[in-house]
């Protein structure tokens, strides 16, 4: 019986990551960021690449993109739309929320 031993990394939005520190999260290169900063999905905080923080949620965000775009084929652009419905529905779901109240 093998007993696989899972790890992981438990970020708030208190938390940042270096742009180095987000890439390696993600298993991708830094350069693949930069271009979800350059299209919009990531905001960092920092006046360059070599000063940005990325906060917790935009790990998040990259991961979904990274799947998005691995298993569907999915290009930047119809990823930044994916995830600006994603919000917009969780919005709607926490208005209906305090509705139902």
């Amino acid at each position: 019986m093998s007993k696989d031993i899972l790890t992981g990394l438990l970020l708030d939005e208190e938390c940042s990551l270096t742009l180095g520190e987000l890439s390696c999260a993600c298993g991708v290169y830094a350069e693949w960021v930069v271009e979800l900063v350059d299209e919009g999905i990531l905001e960092p905080i920092g006046r360059d690449a070599a000063h940005w923080r990325f906060s917790g949620p935009s790990l998040h965000r990259a991961r979904i993109v990274r799947r998005l775009q691995r298993d569907l084929g999915v290009n930047l652009a119809g990823a930044a739309l994916v995830l600006d419905l994603m919000d917009e529905i969780g919005s709607l779901r926490a208005h209906l929320c305090v509705l139902e109240r």
